[in-house]
C-alpha cells in the first residue's frame, strides 16, 4: 500500500466518523459534493451517546444471541448504548419486558416480537411519546395498524420455499417429508410455512406427515423427533424453521441411526454452516441477523441524528425494508462465515 493510498483511506475513515461535517472532507478528495453530503449523512455518528432499547424473541436462540452481539457492535461504532430486554422465548415474558421498556425514556427502540399482536399497547405508548420504533424480523402488528419507523425483515416465504425446493430436489420429487415449525404466532414462521407449502403442493408424490410446531425450543424439538422416528420408519426429508431445531433433531436422528434423512433449516448460523459443509445438513438460508440488528442501529441513529423520516424518496426510510440473505451451500459457506464473524450479514 502506498503512503497516498493509506492517507486516503485514513481520510475516508475520519470523514465517516465525522458524520455531516465529514462531507467537506470527502469533497476535498475529489468526491462530488452531492455524493459527499450523502456519504456524510449515512455515516453520521452521534456526537452525544444515544440510548437505545432492544428486544428479540429470546437469547436462547442462537439467531437472537448473534443479533444482540451485532447490535452492540454497531452500537459502539455509532455511539449508541444498547440496553437489552430478553423475550425469553415467551410471549408473556416478553410483554412484561416491553412494558418495562415503555416505562423508560429512549432515543430509539428496536424489537423482534415473539408473536404478532402481543406487544401492541406498550409499543404504541412509545411511538406516541415520539420514540422511533424499528420492527425487526417479525411483525409487531400489521404495518397499516401501527406507526413503526420501519420494518427490517427477510422474505420468509422465499426462505422457506428455497430450502424446501433444495430438499425436494434431493429426494427426487417424491417421498415422506415433515416440517418442524417455529412459534405459530411469529409472522416469520408463518411465511416459512407458506413457502414450504408452496413447493410441496407441486409434487403429488410427496407426503407431508407432520407439521408440529416446536416454538424455536430445542428441547421440545428433540421430544417431537423422538416421537416421529418411532412413528414413521421412513422419513426422507425434513424442513425446520430454524437451524437450532434442525441440529437438535439431527442429534436425535443420529442416536436412532436415521441420518439418511435430508435436513434443511433457516438462519445459516455458524453451527449450521459447518453442518452444511460436512454434510449433516443439506442446506440452509441466511436470515441476516447482523444486517437486521445492525440495520436497526443505523436506522435509529439516522432518525435521531439525521431526522430521517418514514417514507419513499431521498433521505427517507421505507416502511418495509427487505433484508434477504442467500441460500447457503458448501461453495459459499466459508464466505458466509467470514461475513457473520464481522457482523456484516
Amino acid at each position: 500500500m502506498t503512503e497516498s493510498t493509506a492517507n486516503r483511506r485514513d481520510l475516508l475513515r475520519a470523514a465517516a466518523t465525522a458524520g455531516f461535517a465529514g462531507a467537506a472532507l470527502l469533497g476535498s478528495l475529489g468526491i462530488p459534493p452531492a455524493l459527499a453530503a450523502e456519504m456524510g449523512k449515512v455515516a453520521g455518528r452521534s456526537e452525544k451517546p444515544l440510548k437505545a432499547a432492544f428486544s428479540n424473541a429470546g437469547l436462547q436462540a442462537t439467531w437472537c444471541a448473534q443479533g444482540k452481539q451485532a447490535a452492540e457492535y454497531w452500537g459502539k461504532l455509532f455511539n449508541v448504548e444498547v440496553t437489552w430486554f430478553d423475550g425469553e422465548l415467551s410471549a408473556t415474558k416478553q410483554r412484561a419486558a416491553i412494558d418495562n421498556m415503555a416505562s423508560q425514556k429512549w432515543d430509539f427502540v428496536a424489537i423482534q416480537a415473539f408473536g404478532i399482536g402481543t406487544l401492541t399497547a406498550p409499543v404504541e405508548k412509545m411511538i406516541n411519546a415520539g420514540t422511533p420504533v424499528i420492527d425487526m424480523d417479525t411483525l409487531i402488528a400489521p404495518l397499516d395498524k401501527i406507526a413503526v419507523h420501519s420494518f427490517l425483515a427477510p422474505d420468509n416465504e422465499f426462505m422457506g420455499a428455497a430450502v424446501t425446493q433444495a430438499l425436494v430436489d434431493a429426494i427426487g420429487g417424491e417421498g415422506i417429508m415433515t416440517m418442524t415449525q417455529g412459534a405459530l404466532g411469529h409472522t416469520g414462521a408463518q411465511g416459512r410455512a407458506r413457502g414450504f407449502e408452496s413447493i410441496v403442493k407441486k409434487y403429488p408424490k410427496i407426503q407431508v406427515v407432520d407439521t408440529t410446531p416446536a416454538d424455536w425450543d430445542v428441547s421440545k424439538t428433540a421430544r417431537i423427533w423422538e416421537t416421529l422416528l418411532t412413528k414413521y420408519p421412513k422419513i426422507d426429508a425434513a424442513f425446520f424453521h430454524n437451524d437450532d431445531m434442525a441440529l437438535a433433531a439431527y442429534n436425535v436422528m443420529k442416536a436412532h441411526n436415521r441420518t439418511s434423512i435430508k435436513i434443511g433449516g433457516v438462519d445459516a448460523m455458524p453451527p449450521a454452516l459447518v453442518a452444511v459443509a460436512d454434510g449433516r445438513m443439506l442446506a440452509t438460508v441466511r436470515n441476516p441477523s447482523c444486517r437486521i440488528h445492525g440495520g436497526a442501529i443505523i436506522a435509529g441513529v439516522a432518525a435521531v441524528v439525521g431526522g430521517e423520516k418514514t417514507g419513499m424518496g431521498p433521505g427517507m426510510i421505507p416502511k418495509h425494508v427487505i433484508t434477504d440473505g442467500p441460500v447457503v451451500t458448501k461453495a459459499n459457506a466459508p464466505g458466509m462465515m467470514w461475513m457473520e464473524e464481522h457482523f456484516l450479514i
